[in-house]
């Protein structure tokens, strides 16, 4: 089967003075988290969507989903600690109500990064069924800097060997179920990425390209630039 899972744990802290998570918040008349799970129930390829989020905000997510999304597939549950714990939770859920086969795949992406495409998604989900890890990314623009300390350059690395990672990322549930568990404590607290968890049990991790567009609304700038994307898109429809 082929899980969705949009992640909606966090409390969005960077988007400064505001009265609820920013995947709650106004783009265009409706929430964020709703432009960006009609992308999803767009796709029939999709068996649930699950949705994560705050335990204090669940009805709230629900509410709004009632309110704009007409589809049984989606589900609303509770998110986790970090991000990683809030992917596990999606796929406990699965295996709870569904069981889990060697062949299912589960789409994870970011509630606010509501400007993915259709190829996107379709790209994760073939990419994940055929290699089992999948990233997507856009190629880097600026040149990198590295700096270990914080006070110094320690590195550039080549900028054409340089990415910067979107989402989704998209995997084979068994196989980054089971390579979490065998991450020790202390890896886990460390280890916010679900690819570097494949990376570090030595599984190869497929690149699909992203857009430039995809941003990642954290604060309130980008929020800004959210609603300059959707008029730009209305005036040209």
């Amino acid at each position: 089967m082929i899980y969705a899972q949009i992640l909606a744990g966090g409390k969005g802290t960077r988007m400064g003075n505001v009265s609820m998570p920013k995947q709650f918040l106004s783009l265009n008349g409706k929430p964020i988290i709703v432009h960006t799970v009609e992308k999803f129930i767009l796709n029939n390829r999709f068996d649930k969507i699950i949705i994560s989020s705050p335990k204090e905000w669940i009805n709230h997510a629900e509410d709004n989903i009632k309110k704009y999304v007409s589809d049984d597939r989606v589900v609303v549950i509770e998110g986790g600690a970090d991000r990683n714990e809030t992917i596990m939770n999606g796929i406990r859920y699965i295996e709870s109500n569904f069981g889990l086969t060697d062949d299912d795949v589960i789409i994870t992406h970011d509630a606010v990064r509501p400007f993915l495409t259709h190829r996107i998604i379709e790209e994760n989900i073939d990419a994940a069924l055929e290699t089992g890890a999948v990233d997507t990314v856009i190629e880097a623009i600026d040149t990198i800097v590295e700096s270990s300390n914080h006070d110094f350059i320690t590195d550039i690395p080549v900028r054409d060997h340089m990415y910067q990672g979107q989402t989704p990322q998209s995997f084979n549930i068994k196989k980054l179920y089971s390579h979490y568990q065998d991450l020790s404590a202390d890896e886990k607290q460390i280890l916010t990425d679900a690819c570097k968890i494949c990376l570090l049990a030595g599984d190869r991790v497929k690149l699909v390209k992203g857009e430039i567009f995809n941003i990642k609304i954290t604060t309130p700038y980008d929020l800004k630039v959210a609603n300059a994307i959707i008029q730009e898109r209305i005036a040209n429809d």
